[in-house]
């Protein structure tokens, strides 16, 4: 399927690959990385038509830098949360003082964000949030606890689903507040370290943390609305460069196979054929919905898709590994952390894939009730 790039789509792709090479070397760590972007011109290319980001791009034109980048080596971004989840919603509900405070710090790579949504006793159920914000004059006082916060311990600021109505329920009550992560004695992040020996996620303590009032995102009260279109913007343009990364992946597992002779086996061979076409038909349906509002189910869909899909990749790298698989790269003891290599770290990580970002389980629900009309779950009490 041809995503249809004009002669000028072509040129513009070529600069992005240009800078690339001239600038993606691995020197640089992750937040002089984003600040050398944002100079550069490349954060926030699609906001130029809203007076805000750095330059002019169009739809195709954004595909093209997003895979133009995940095929390069450039370091992993720390500015994403930023720019592909809250931009896009400050854009749709943020006020003009809003966007102009947090908009161009982004675009500029000079502030980082992390997402408050998850908490210990909800999980992936959203509506079940307990964090509380209580207004104070000019400002709210958060308390309460967040988890599994990606990046927290880079974060300039985190985006935070509150509850501004005391005794509220459900999805009710809720507000989207913007909380600087400076407050020393008010905001406490713990690294949570996973199977792969790094510690990328991180729980969040919010002890009378403050949060200005001018930085509610869709005014009190409002935060369903705001958190329900900030998930929509998870697929799009971000969908096809991460499956520029998991081709990538792909192709180590069957380079791994053929070294290990495990292609040999009808078995692995159908797997891996299988995992190839299922990718092409994820890409497919990301272009179908490229650029497309109003779709309830089609963020769940996608989730479904890549989670089950990067989780059998982590499983099938070890089949093909064989007896391999349970040796590190290096030996190791108590005394020094272990290591592992690209495949086993795919396998340890993705054992998550399904859960994080809204557990399968979840997804199904969504596309059960708001896409087939099926009877709504019952929900517990909050």
């Amino acid at each position: 399927m041809d995503f249809g790039f004009t002669a000028g789509d072509e040129a513009f792709r070529a600069e992005a690959r240009a800078w690339l090479a001239a600038h993606a070397d691995g020197t640089h760590d992750r937040r002089t990385w984003e600040r050398t972007l944002g100079k550069a011109g490349w954060i926030g290319i699609g906001w130029a038509r809203d007076g805000y980001g750095n330059r002019t791009a169009t739809l195709t034109q954004q595909v093209a830098w997003a895979e133009e980048y995940a095929s390069s080596p450039a370091p992993a971004r720390s500015g994403h949360i930023g720019e592909n989840l809250l931009a896009p919603t400050l854009l749709a509900h943020g006020t003009d003082e809003q966007k102009a405070r947090f908009l161009p710090p982004i675009a500029a790579g000079e502030e980082l964000w992390c997402q408050g949504y998850s908490e210990p006793d909800a999980g992936s159920d959203l509506a079940g949030v307990r964090t509380a914000a209580e207004r104070e004059g000019a400002e709210y006082r958060v308390t309460g606890q967040k988890i599994w916060t990606s990046l927290a311990h880079e974060a300039d600021w985190c985006f935070v689903l509150a509850r501004t109505e005391a005794g509220s329920r459900r999805h009710h009550g809720l507000s989207f507040l913007l909380v600087p992560m400076d407050q020393p004695g008010r905001i406490e992040v713990r690294p949570i370290r996973q199977l792969t020996g790094t510690s990328e996620f991180n729980e969040v303590f919010f002890d009378g943390a403050r949060a200005r009032a001018e930085h509610v995102v869709g005014g009190e009260g409002g935060g369903w609305k705001v958190a329900m279109s900030l998930l929509g913007f998870e697929r799009g343009v971000s969908t096809l460069a991460q499956q520029i990364g998991f081709a990538q992946e792909l192709g180590q597992v069957v380079r791994a196979a053929v070294a290990t002779g495990a292609v040999a086996d009808p078995v692995v061979r159908e797997r891996l054929v299988r995992q190839w076409a299922e990718l092409r038909v994820m890409r497919w349906n990301a272009l179908r919905t490229l650029g497309r509002s109003g779709d309830a189910g089609a963020p769940s869909v996608a989730k479904l898709l890549w989670g089950g899909w990067h989780r059998r990749l982590g499983e099938l790298a070890m089949l093909v590994r064989g007896a391999e698989a349970t040796a590190g790269p290096r030996r190791w003891s108590a005394a020094e952390p272990y290591e592992l290599d690209a495949l086993q770290h795919l396998f340890l990580f993705s054992r998550a894939d399904t859960i994080y970002g809204g557990s399968d389980q979840v997804q199904r629900t969504i596309i059960a009730e708001r896409v087939l009309g099926l009877p709504r779950e019952p929900k517990g009490v909050v």
